[in-house]
Formats: C-alpha cells, structure tokens, sequence
C-alpha cells in the first residue's frame, strides 16, 4: 500500500513536487521579466500527479507530455537547469532552445516530449507501447493528458488500440475542470471521464489528484496490470491548476469560492501536514529541504540566464522534413 511506502521514497516526493512549485513559480516570475519567449502553461497545484505517476517509474520507462509539462519532465527526472535553459531559448537548454516551454524532451530519462497539440501525445504513447511489445521489454508508458483531451479523436483511437492489442500504456487524466476557459460541464455530458474506459473494456479508476499517495497506488496497480500483459488503465485524477490557463490568462470565468476550496487542498501543503503528523520528518528538516529546493533552483536560473542563445547559423540544424 501506498501508505506504507518507505520513508526516504515519501521524501523524495516531498522534495520533487516542492521543485516543481517552486520551479514555476521562478518561470513565472522569468516571464514577467519579459526572459521567457512565447507563453507559459503552469503546473502549479497539479504537482501530486506527475510525482505520483513517476515515482513508480523507472528511468527505462516512457512518458508523453502535454502543452503544461514541466511538471512532468522534472517528476520524470530532468535536470533543472537544461529545463530552465530550454524554457528560456538557450542552447544549453534539452531541445538547444528550439523546442521551449512547450516542446521539452529528452530520450534519455524517457521523455518522449511535450506537445503543445491538444491530445497529441495519445498516439505516441500507443507507439511506445507497441515498440515495447514487439521488443518484449519489461517497460512501462505513461500518457499525461487533460480532460479537454479525451474529446480528441485521438483519445478514443489510441485507447482503442491500447485495449485491443493489451499494450503496457497508463493513460493519465489531469481533470483540472477547464479547457482553456471552458468548464467541463459545458463540453461534455459525463462527470467522470473514466467512466469512458468501459467502451474498451479496460478498468477507468478515479482518484484524489492532489493526494500523491492516492495517485501512487492507482498507478501502481495500472503498472502491475500491465507488466502482467492484461494492457492498459485509465487513471483519471481530479486536480486543479492555480493559476490561468497561460501566463496572459487572468482566469476570472473561475468562481471565487471554487478557487479558493482548491487552494485549501494544495496537494504540498498535504503531503507535508501527513509527513509532520506521521514523524517522517521535523519541521526542522522540512525547512533544510525546502532551503536545498530554494538553491537548486537559483542555480538553474543562474545556469540559464548565463547560458548563451543559439546562434543564427544552427536555424537549419536538427530540423527534419
């Protein structure tokens, strides 16, 4: 049980989803400081997933990333400062600062990348699984997606496929309860979106989005399922960002109340009340971690900001047709 997960694994959550926040909340702040080209889509208050998801992955294992990735990429194990590097357009960064916020990936950790095309990592990660099984690797995909996704085409072929052919693949929902600026309610007529997975006749499990433990252990029996070769698991989770859609986004189509009842439910803050009231940590260690997450993430920064942008002559380069 998830519950009983060892301690040195329940702090190392603890620390990556506070590198995420904290990560974010420094892009933020980059943007507004006009050192971020393009947009900026947050993953603030969906941390619980990504580190859910990834903490019971390997680094031979896949991942496919949304438009909103950055949580994905770190909870996947990516380097701090190559991310930063990237999302601020430097050569340093993983893509040589081609590929910025929305297109980070690295083949390395398993990061098959992000995608800025709503659904578009559906299909990928159904390759992935294919190419696993036809290997007869011991590997696990996992799909992040968001609710707005699973009105795609693309949702229902890929899942499809996954089912029929019992491919190894997680599809994992982050129901934040808007697309864009629009309600789910307003675009779909269901409440849950993995109550669709029985039109393929694989399990749709719902969960706490902002509880990482909750996320750890329905994932964890989507991974058994598919090492067992019985195929893929629909995980839904309800979450919910914090900020806007985008970085322009002000998100005033948001009830006062609504926002303010997630806010009350920040997946950190409860990981942290849980690691407190179990003893797994003092305040005191509480407060070295988020001291050491503090200046590795300053670090980034410096490594970014200092790193040199990529030259006119590379335009051309890496760029296949």
């Amino acid at each position: 049980m998830a519950q009983n997960l060892e301690r040195e694994k329940l702090i190392g959550m603890y620390r990556k989803m506070l590198e995420i926040r904290l990560f974010e909340e420094k892009v933020f702040e980059l943007y507004g400081q006009n050192l971020v080209p393009g947009t900026i889509h947050l993953y603030a208050g969906q941390e619980a997933i990504a580190v859910g998801v990834c903490s019971n992955l390997g680094k031979d294992d896949y991942i496919t990333s949304t438009h909103r990735g950055h949580g994905h990429c770190i909870a996947k194990g990516a380097d701090l400062k190559r991310t930063m590097a990237e999302i601020l357009g430097k050569e340093t960064g993983y893509c040589k600062g081609k590929g910025g916020s929305m297109h980070i990936a690295d083949f390395n950790i398993g990061m098959l990348g992000a995608t800025a095309v709503v659904g578009a990592g559906l299909p990928i990660a159904v390759g992935a699984g294919l190419s696993i099984k036809l290997r007869k690797t011991d590997q696990i995909v996992a799909c992040f997606f968001g609710e707005g996704a699973s009105n795609q085409g693309t949702f229902h072929e890929s899942i499809n496929l996954a089912s029929t052919w019992k491919l190894p693949v997680i599809f994992v929902c982050e129901n934040n309860l808007y697309a864009m600026g629009t309600r789910q309610s307003i675009a779909m007529n269901v409440e849950n979106i993995a109550d669709r997975a029985v039109a393929y006749g694989i399990p749709g499990v719902v969960v706490d989005g902002n509880d990482v433990l909750a996320v750890y252990e329905a994932v964890q029996k989507g991974v058994e399922r598919a090492k067992k070769g019985e195929g893929p698991t629909l995980i839904e989770c309800k979450t919910y960002r914090q900020k806007g859609h985008s970085r322009v986004d002000p998100a005033k189509y948001r009830p006062k109340g609504e926002v303010e009842e997630w806010l009350a439910r920040d997946p950190i803050k409860r990981l942290k009340e849980k690691l407190l009231q179990t003893n797994t940590l003092t305040k005191t260690e509480i407060q070295r971690i988020e001291k050491e997450v503090v200046t590795k993430i300053e670090e980034a920064v410096k490594f970014a900001i200092e790193s040199p942008y990529p030259s006119s002559e590379e335009a051309l380069e890496d760029v296949y047709a």
